[in-house]
């Protein structure tokens, strides 16, 4: 076998091995960043995306959970998360921090990652831009305790 015939197939069977390795590395981040919801269904841990806020239309009109939506409440519509679980959205431009609960869905077309109250938005301070990217991390079904709110607003 001549030299650069042996140079390209060396090259070839690192490049196959280093791609073997990087799937099986995707493939074990991918199990550890999602959360098994029971059956099938899995939710992943922790996601990052876009974020914007309601409109004022929707005050007072069911959610998908069946409580009425109300700007001045700490809630969220998400594709993404299970309805009546509780999310920490942290604004990515700024590192400020907070919890809502999932009560609502967005148009199955949307591809933003969550819908926020005026009130939430406010806190996250991204009210005038209208859209913001964001990191969410899935925090279960509990409401968070007020201990914990507090120890990452501090942060």
């Amino acid at each position: 076998m001549n030299t650069s015939l042996r140079k390209c197939l060396t090259k070839a069977a690192i490049l196959f091995l280093f791609s073997c390795l990087c799937i099986q590395i995707l493939q074990a981040q991918q199990k550890v960043d999602s959360i098994s919801l029971g059956g099938s269904k899995k939710v992943a841990a922790v996601q990052t995306g876009i974020a914007s806020f309601y409109h004022d239309k929707f005050e007072g009109r069911k959610t998908a959970n069946g409580s009425i939506f109300t700007q001045s409440k700490m809630t969220a519509a998400s594709n993404k998360y299970p309805l009546n679980s509780w999310v920490k959205v942290i604004n990515l431009s700024n590192k400020r921090e907070i919890y809502v609960k999932i009560t609502d869905r967005m148009h199955p077309k949307n591809t933003r990652l969550i819908d926020l109250t005026t009130t939430a938005a406010r806190q996250l301070r991204f009210m005038t831009r209208g859209l913001v990217k964001v990191r969410v991390e899935y925090m279960g079904k509990k409401e968070p305790l007020l201990s914990e709110k507090k120890e990452d607003q501090q942060k």
